[in-house]
């Protein structure tokens, strides 16, 4: 009787670890903001922002 509690709060115990790493929320990944230009690169590049 005592083996078999053991066994399932082992299992319980298990299962919470799973499923506490497993919802664990997406990273949201955006790229860094371009950086200004200045003036002159501005004009030399042609590019404007």
């Amino acid at each position: 009787m005592l083996i078999r509690l053991t066994r399932g709060l082992v299992a319980v115990g298990f299962t919470l670890a799973i499923a506490a790493c497993a919802t664990a929320p997406a990273a949201d990944i955006q790229p860094p903001p371009m950086k200004q230009l200045d003036a002159k690169t501005q004009l030399e590049s042609g590019r404007r922002y």
